[in-house]
């Protein structure tokens, strides 16, 4: 059962009276009695005192005397409303008409006149006080919201652009999940392109930490990567490149990226992989699930200019998917006994996957690991899936092997 005493206890006002003559400090406090408002009341002298008081406590309102020792006019009224989120009401003199006015285009809920204050008018004040600077504060949350949500748009075309594909038997998919509600996207980008000689080109990446820095420095790679391919550069010299743009690119020193290189021949049926600190993609049949075994090589930017990045080829059958991912798809939980999902519980998510289509198949598979990690860890990630379909040159998967 509900204490009276505790409920009454909690809509009690936080009250901070900042005046240094005793005589109208009295009557402040007067005022406040005569009326029916639960109240707590501090009185402080200086607006140093207050700074120190709201610095230790929490207030919902300050009452502010507009001549104080150390601060005096607006000065009194800035100083306070750095320190604090509480309403400010000021206190001015019956010889100051426009000092109410000028402190609240300073910032002020509301102003009170000496001599002219009853109970009345003190409590409606204070209440309506409290609830405009709450207002204030839900309205400032609501458009920082606005445009972190706008921020993270632009950021999102950036790192997850449309493919540039004209081939007809090849279709990419992709889907990324911010790590944490509410923040800024992070470093996980990837892109798709195809080039005049038929060939589809395919990078998924990830910059190391979340933020901003991270976002934007994908964003760079990603459109690098896209300009360089278009450019005509490929392999080991378009690492180098990438790696270059990196460190140039980075806010610190401690920032790396892993990302794997994909080039599908949809003629030769082969797709031809550089990872760089990065996952091996899986490849998806209708009989199933493996991982691409292939070589590894740094991560960009770990050691600058002495990176090594072997390539593997491998022949594919007539028609399958690719699936490359970022850590935040693996690195969950998969049960109560804080084990991780690990490539091996993805594998066993896609053998119980059956729908023909891209986006449902990675709608599935990240849904049914997410629900696995119970928002446990909180790495962003990104998917992306490349399928082909040609009869006339792939292999059967008993001639799947990697190409000397």
């Amino acid at each position: 059962m509900t204490d009276p005493a505790a409920a009454r206890d909690v809509l009690r006002y936080a009250i901070l009276l900042v005046e240094d003559d005793d005589g109208d400090a009295l009557l402040v406090e007067e005022l406040l009695h005569d009326t029916d408002l639960p109240h707590t009341l501090t009185r402080c002298r200086t607006a140093a005192e207050a700074r120190a008081a709201l610095a230790s406590g929490t207030v919902d309102c300050v009452l502010l005397d507009l001549h104080l020792p150390d601060a005096s006019g607006l000065e009194s009224v800035q100083a306070i409303q750095s320190d604090t989120h509480a309403a400010i009401i000021v206190l001015t003199g019956l010889d100051e008409p426009r000092a109410g006015v000028d402190a609240l285009a300073a910032g002020a809920q509301d102003y009170l006149i000496k001599g002219k204050v009853e109970p009345d008018l003190m409590q409606r004040a204070l209440r309506y006080a409290v609830q405009r600077k709450q207002a204030e504060r839900a309205n400032a949350a609501l458009q920082i919201g606005r445009l972190r949500a706008e921020e993270n748009a632009r950021l999102e075309r950036g790192l997850l652009p449309e493919p540039l594909l004209s081939s007809s038997t090849v279709t990419a998919s992709s889907r990324y999940y911010p790590g944490r509600a509410q923040a800024l996207l992070g470093g996980d980008f990837l892109d798709v392109v195809q080039t005049d000689d038929g060939n589809i080109h395919a990078v998924i990446g990830d910059v190391s930490g979340h933020g901003p820095d991270a976002a934007a420095l994908g964003v760079c790679l990603r459109i690098a990567w896209r300009a360089l391919v278009l450019g005509g550069h490929r392999d080991q010299q378009l690492l180098h490149l990438l790696e270059q743009i990196h460190i140039a690119e980075r806010a610190g020193s401690d920032l790396f990226t892993t990302c794997t290189l994909i080039t599908l021949d949809p003629e030769a049926a082969t797709v031809t992989l550089h990872l760089a600190g990065h996952h091996e993609p899986l490849l998806v049949t209708a009989d199933g699930a493996r991982v691409v075994t292939a070589a590894h090589g740094v991560a960009l930017g770990i050691v600058p200019g002495l990176g090594k990045w072997p390539s593997t080829t491998v022949a594919l059958p007539a028609r399958g998917a690719l699936v490359a991912y970022t850590d935040g798809l693996i690195e969950g939980f998969a049960d109560d006994h804080a084990a991780r999902l690990g490539v091996e519980g993805l594998l066993d998510i896609i053998g119980t996957i059956d729908t023909p289509d891209p986006g449902s198949h990675l709608d599935q598979l990240i849904a049914r690991s997410r629900t696995l990690n119970a928002d446990r860890h909180t790495d962003d990630l990104a998917v992306l899936r490349l399928d082909w379909n040609n009869s006339h040159t792939g292999r059967t998967p008993s001639e799947w092997r990697t190409v000397p």
